[in-house]
């Protein structure tokens, strides 16, 4: 069995990006601004996305997303897209 890596965070209030390498998100912090919209994190900018999470309307309280295993691997970094959402803190290692 291999170790783990130490786990990083990156806090975010606007589009773009958490870590600029490769790693693996493993949990994520995040709280919308009241109006409809959602959480997309891509693997660099303008590649694959591998996270898109929803946020409603009227949804102003911080929500967390832990994620199973050993995360999700963004091979060649972590971007963040926000459409509504006021904060994001994004875990990985």
């Amino acid at each position: 069995m291999t170790m783990q890596t130490d786990v990083k965070s990156s806090n975010l209030t606007s589009t773009g990006d958490v870590f600029a390498g490769m790693g693996r998100v493993k949990a994520i912090s995040y709280r919308g601004d009241g109006t409809a919209g959602s959480l997309v994190l891509t693997d660099g900018s303008g590649g694959t996305t591998l996270i898109t999470l929803t946020v409603g309307s009227g949804d102003t309280t911080n929500e967390y997303v832990l994620i199973p295993g050993e995360g999700v691997l963004f091979r060649v970094g972590i971007y963040a897209t926000l459409t509504h959402v006021a904060s994001v803190t994004v875990f990985y290692g």
